[in-house]
């Protein structure tokens, strides 16, 4: 057995209780966050839309059909980014070894922390209450030896939909020594990372259907089925074997938005409008963390979902709008988009620590107009929000609004996918932001 205990700290349905923190009247209500459109996709829903068989990822349309009665909202990104830095300031609180997975879950090691703050479990249940204290929202805490065994044990702890009601879960819920195997062997082998569906009708047709089936198996039929690495990871895990540390979060390394839209754009001028609500989320986000960035690249989704991308490097790094959308001008320029634009997106990477004011790359006067207005900007939206404010251009065209969004939100355990037909975003590296 193992003198480590990490913890597995996961917000229950965060994008969806973030909305009902902000607006208590929708307590209670099947609450969907994300595009009610054609294309619209789930990110987030309470448990009470849960109960009806609602999930993320799903199609609005099919959650709309199971639930009519649902209130869909359009994401507020950056809004969810606010309260995810409440979020871990909570978790920093209780340990340095913080590894973030995204907005709204992280690992933290917290075995030398035990002395201060009593045992793992106690640790977890304080981190509850300090985080309904400071933050007004519920999470759900695993404990385990393992990092694999702690997020599958937050799973468990986490409240139950049902149409009846909601019942609230366990909390904080540990996972240690010989009861580990037990734990595991219970579970159905979907249950286990890297087993997808593809793989799961392989292992079901040699009779795998639960984790003990799987590590059961000789490791060399399993791979035969998966390949080495896959049946080597799969056969580990399946045994309670997970010797990963939690590893703190690396520099960010690219900043994206991007727009999935409910009907094709055209022609230039659409493209070009929505691409100005494109820089200006991405350039906002960018002065938000201090960050500037070198090149920027443009990502265009065809109706038949053919994908390319085209980028630029520049010579000097920039944050503001203006600089962003005069180079996703000149590369949409370049790209033949009658056949139909379903989705666009702008990216920047070669990301750094912003010194401030700094000059225009096409050497253009006004540079420093258009850097104190670009703080005044944020400085409203900081204090009314991010609608308050934004292009004039944007007026005419569904307002300046930068909430909801397409795109990724990654830490180390990978990307978290959600879409809606309204503007998008992403924070990717080993790191969020």
């Amino acid at each position: 057995m193992t003198n480590r205990r990490i913890l597995h700290v996961d917000m229950d349905a965060f994008f969806a209780s973030v909305e009902v923190l902000d607006n208590p009247e929708l307590r209670g209500k099947p609450l969907i966050v994300g595009g009610a459109g054609q294309r619209g996709v789930v990110a987030s829903c309470t448990y009470e839309a849960r109960a009806y068989g609602i999930r993320s990822a799903m199609p609005s349309g099919r959650a709309a059909r199971l639930c009519p009665h649902a209130v869909f909202m359009p994401g507020r990104y950056h809004r969810y980014v606010a309260v995810s830095r409440d979020v871990h300031q909570v978790f920093e609180e209780f340990t340095p070894l913080v590894e973030s997975i995204g907005l709204d879950e992280a690992f933290l090691d917290v075995s030398g922390a035990e002395r201060l703050f009593g045992d793992a479990e106690s640790i977890g249940w304080k981190i509850r209450e300090r985080m309904q204290e400071r933050v007004g929202l519920a999470c759900s805490v695993g404990v385990a030896e393992t990092k694999f065994v702690a997020k599958l044990a937050s799973e468990h702890a986490k409240p139950r939909a049902t149409l009846t009601g909601v019942r609230a879960g366990l909390g904080v819920w540990g996972v240690y020594g010989d009861d580990v195997v037990t734990f595991l062997h219970g579970l159905p082998v979907r249950a286990l990372g890297g087993v997808g569906p593809k793989a799961a009708e392989r292992l079901e047709r040699l009779g795998v259907t639960t984790v003990k089936d799987l590590a059961e198996l000789p490791l060399d039929g399993l791979s035969a089925t998966l390949g080495f690495a896959t049946a080597a990871h799969l056969h580990n895990i399946a045994w309670g074997r997970d010797d990963r540390d939690v590893v703190i979060a690396h520099e960010t390394k690219s900043v994206g938005h991007e727009q999935t839209y409910p009907t094709d754009l055209h022609g230039h001028q659409e493209a070009h409008i929505e691409l100005l609500r494109l820089a200006d989320a991405v350039s906002s986000r960018l002065r938000k963390s201090r960050l500037d960035a070198k090149t920027i690249t443009l990502k265009v989704r065809f109706l038949d979902f053919a994908t390319i991308t085209r980028s630029r490097t520049l010579p000097q790094p920039v944050d503001t709008a203006r600089d962003l959308l005069r180079v996703a001008d000149e590369l949409i320029g370049q790209v033949d988009v009658s056949a139909g634009v379903r989705l666009l997106g702008i990216h920047v990477s070669q990301l750094g620590v912003s010194e401030g004011a700094q000059l225009m790359f096409d050497g253009a006067e006004g540079a420093r107009d258009w850097d104190l207005a670009s703080d005044a900007l944020d400085a409203v939206r900081a204090r009314f929000g991010d609608a308050a404010v934004g292009p004039a251009a944007l007026l005419a065209n569904g307002g300046p609004s930068l909430t909801s969004r397409e795109g990724e939100s990654s830490g180390r355990g990978g990307p978290g996918k959600l879409a809606t037909p309204s503007a998008g975003g992403s924070v990717s590296g080993d790191g969020s932001v």
